[in-house]
């Protein structure tokens, strides 16, 4: 599964916001409660992310791979 953490973490450190994303870099209200969410979101948002925030991708998501045990 993706996580978005690493992306409130940089916006945190950035002093962004949601209402910085969606006016300075054009990112839609329904995007932001996608990534609220956990929700995919397209490779353009996340390039648009790095944009705006001036990050890397590492600093927008993470990969978490599945807890499934083991048979």
């Amino acid at each position: 599964m993706v996580s978005y953490a690493p992306l409130w973490k940089t916006m945190e450190n950035r002093g962004a916001t949601t209402y910085t994303l969606q006016v300075k870099g054009g990112i839609s209200s329904s995007t932001v409660r996608r990534l609220k969410a956990g929700d995919s979101v397209s490779t353009n948002t996340l390039e648009a992310l790095c944009k705006i925030l001036n990050c890397t991708m590492q600093d927008i998501i993470e990969y978490l791979p599945d807890e499934s045990p083991n048979q």
